[in-house]
């Protein structure tokens, strides 16, 4: 869940790269600037109060994080405000534990992938380029992990997290519904304007489609992540949802979905790293 754009007070961090390799434009860091991100992060957070973080290891149930915040209510009972997705999991465990390396030190090729074989077909690389960016595009094989974010405030779906907040409530409760998704190369697989479409059920904006059918979610307190909080904490308590198992998605599908959406997202985002400091994380009970 990347960072609220409507919230101005977050000055962004400059981030001081030790580059250990750069090939065909992408750009690797060591292991030493991973360590110094999350060194200023401990830093920068201790003893001033930031509550717990995310993404985390689904599978670690241990925190200290003191901070208690009451659980966000049942996603149909808030308004479905933002889907987006971030290229790889930003979140571990479950079917999604294979580290995809430490990637450019700003969030990109780093995370965690769909750790299940794939067959030959549905590793098929496309030809056509499925939600470009500067930082590349998706291709068979990739994994992406898809946020949809619900509000308790009385929004309706929209651009950016912004779109969650409103002049009336500017401290809503926050939930995220998680699921992970490995893009094949197949027609018969989900279809992701399905899975993201959007419907209004007893008076609240839904995501009627999202898998039922992958694992009892993993619920716990945190944060909204994105790697602008790779050395800053996030002031947002979220509750999150991350559901276990992966899902198989027709890129073809998904290409279509950056085309046009009601959400104006057009490409992948980055990932945050993974929060380990026990601090900065909440029990999992």
């Amino acid at each position: 869940m990347r960072k609220i754009n409507y919230i101005t007070a977050i000055i962004p961090l400059a981030l001081s790269l030790n580059i250990e390799a750069k090939t065909d434009n992408l750009v690797t860091v060591d292991d030493e600037t991973i360590a110094k991100q999350k060194s200023s992060l401990a830093s920068n957070t201790k003893n001033k109060g930031f509550g717990p973080q995310s993404p985390r290891n689904i599978d670690a149930k241990a925190g200290n994080n003191a901070v208690v915040f009451n659980t966000a209510p049942a996603a149909n009972k808030m308004n479905l405000c933002n889907i987006h997705f971030h290229k790889n999991a930003e979140h571990a465990g479950g079917q999604f534990s294979k580290y995809a390396g430490n990637g450019d030190g700003h969030g990109f090729q780093s995370g965690y992938l769909y750790s299940g074989i794939l067959t030959s077909k549905e590793s098929q690389p496309v030809s056509q380029a499925v939600c470009p960016s500067k930082h590349g595009r998706l291709q068979s094989g990739d994994t992406i992990e898809v946020h949809y974010v619900h509000s308790s405030a009385q929004v309706q779906p929209g651009e950016t997290l912004g779109a969650c907040l409103s002049e009336s409530v500017k401290n809503p409760q926050l939930r995220v519904e998680t699921q992970v998704y490995s893009l094949v190369n197949d027609d018969n697989a989900l279809n992701f304007n399905k899975l993201t479409s959007v419907a209004k059920q007893n008076n609240y904006y839904q995501a009627p489609s999202i898998p039922n059918n992958t694992g009892k979610p993993v619920v716990y307190s945190g944060s909204t992540t994105g790697p602008s909080y790779n050395e800053a904490g996030s002031p947002f308590q979220v509750t999150w949802s991350v559901r276990p198992d992966v899902a198989k998605v027709n890129i073809k599908t998904v290409a279509k979905w950056c085309e046009g959406n009601e959400f104006k997202e057009d490409h992948a985002h980055g990932v945050r790293n993974l929060v380990t400091n026990l601090d900065l994380l909440s029990p999992i009970k």
